[in-house]
């Protein structure tokens, strides 16, 4: 199990940043992922592997005006 954005979620083994993403349908064009508190950057998501206990935050980016 993990933390994904304080929710519980199921984990697996080979779960990457990409395809938790997919799982999630999160498409939007601006997202910043961290996990245990650590940005990872965008190129990094299809190789960055989850762990079981992970605390993952993925949060859009917003701009108003």
């Amino acid at each position: 199990m993990i933390r994904l954005n304080n929710r519980d979620y199921e984990w697996h083994e080979g779960l990457t940043i990409d395809e938790l993403m997919k799982e999630n349908n999160f498409t939007y064009s601006r997202i910043i992922v961290s996990i245990n508190h650590r940005l990872i950057l965008e190129e990094d998501y299809t190789s960055t592997l989850i762990n079981d206990g992970d605390d993952v935050k993925a949060l859009h980016l917003l701009a108003g005006g």
